[in-house]
């Protein structure tokens, strides 16, 4: 179909995917799960949005090619989930809102862009689901609903703490993330928590310090040891019914399961472990997300592409009314 409308899926009021039988999933624009752009729709649920920044990253760039990336994986997404029973585009408005526009050459400049662009975005749809980008974009998108909601709970799926104080005096990277939100007053010290934590530290005071941040740790090792349904029931202990934000670092997947990012570190979760415990967030109360870091230049036949969309589908079916 070369002229006309996109041929999509209508599920009750809902706009779907690309209708598959009448274009293929390799053909058309490549938006997210090929689902509706924002100003198709007349009202949002979930919007996906990318933020291609890498700026403030300490080792390999590339991740501000990620939300693209990860868009042309997600073609093959379909609109039922089997593992949970949920049908996430038909239950609810899910849009992809494009990109925002971020400097590329100031970081600060670029972070109150962020904040600024996520909080007109959140007054358009009711929760916002963001594809990086380096990890430093999380900050921002925590102020924005620090707004709304007042401190928040943090589930951190990453190999590396990111709350180190700075590096080469600058206090805004990737790795600084939650020191800063923390010093800020966004998140919540009795609700947040680190998932998949592994690999060197500079120092042992690297561990004092985070848990002065306020983060309980969930190790990568401790997640060999004691098995995926451990984590899970820490992880709602944790956070009960507090407000959560769920930032996903793809590195927190071992290499061999998501080798295009800008730090990995061996010894990681496989892409298995990482949906079942995604899976489980489904009955938090889930105020935003973000899945990070994708580095395409380093990424082999879309392996880490594909592993980032199915994370981000099963967040999307996660905040699905049951």
């Amino acid at each position: 179909m070369s002229q006309g409308k996109t041929p999509r899926v209508v599920a009750g009021e809902n706009i779907g995917q690309v209708d598959a039988t009448k274009m293929p999933r390799y053909g058309g624009i490549s938006t997210f799960a090929l689902l509706p752009q924002l100003a198709e729709v007349t009202q949002a649920d979930v919007a996906i949005v990318g933020i291609p920044f890498d700026s403030g990253v300490s080792y390999r760039p590339g991740a501000r090619f990620g939300p693209s990336h990860v868009r042309e994986a997600s073609r093959l997404l379909r609109p039922y989930n089997p593992a949970t029973g949920v049908s996430p585009f038909a239950s609810q408005q899910v849009v992809d809102a494009g990109d925002f526009a971020v400097n590329p050459f100031n970081i600060e400049e670029a972070i109150a862009s962020i904040e600024k662009d996520h909080r007109a975005l959140s007054e358009k749809a009711k929760r916002v689901v963001t594809i990086g980008g380096d990890h430093t974009i999380t900050l921002p998108i925590l102020r924005s609903l620090h707004k709304q909601h007042g401190p928040i709970s943090v589930i951190h799926f990453d190999a590396h703490l990111d709350t180190w104080d700075s590096y080469f005096g600058a206090d805004y990277t990737h790795g600084t993330t939650f020191r800063r939100a923390s010093e800020e007053g966004l998140l919540d010290g009795e609700g947040c928590m680190h998932i998949g934590i592994r690999g060197p530290l500079y120092s042992a005071k690297d561990l004092v310090d985070d848990k002065a941040v306020g983060f309980q740790i969930f190790s990568s090792i401790e997640f060999q040891e004691l098995g995926v349904q451990e984590a899970i029931k820490k992880m709602i202990a944790r956070v009960s019914n507090r407000p959560v934000y769920i930032s996903i670092d793809i590195d927190v997947l071992d290499p061999a399961h998501a080798p295009g990012t800008g730090t990995p570190e061996a010894g990681g979760l496989t892409s298995r472990e990482l949906l079942a415990v995604i899976r489980a967030t489904a009955g938090l109360n889930i105020i935003g997300a973000d899945v990070v870091e994708v580095a395409p230049a380093y990424d082999f036949a879309q392996i880490t592409g594909i592993a980032a969309s199915h994370v981000l589908y099963e967040l999307i079916c996660a905040l699905s009314p049951k």
